[in-house]
């Protein structure tokens, strides 16, 4: 748990040297340390996701909560984020296109 009592910050990175088969870019790729996420989405997220997916997830979730004008400690603002989280990661068109290339970050 962060400081703030929300999940651990996976940006911190992969000091173990895991590695999962991606289910988002359809690779093997840094996995994480320990779940991002509690229960059993963040179990599936450790099993299955990749930091570098995670890092994409956060941008999603950083424009979920903006566009509803969401409070994250609020208990309808923690379901709907799940919902997307679930969708973005396990959904039917979770996979990225083939050849996708993330953008470089703006500096």
């Amino acid at each position: 748990m962060s400081a703030c009592g929300g999940p651990p910050q996976p940006s911190a990175g992969n000091v173990s040297g895991r590695t999962v088969f991606c289910q988002k870019f359809q690779k093997e790729l840094p996995g994480f340390d320990a779940p991002p996420w509690p229960g059993e989405l963040g179990d599936r997220i450790f099993a299955n996701i990749s930091v570098d997916a995670w890092r994409l997830w956060e941008e999603r979730m950083k424009m979920i909560l903006n566009e509803y004008r969401l409070m994250p400690w609020q208990k309808e603002a923690q379901v709907l984020v799940t919902k997307h989280m679930e969708e973005f990661f396990f959904g039917e068109d979770a996979a990225l296109p083939p050849g996708y290339v993330p953008e470089q970050a703006k500096g």
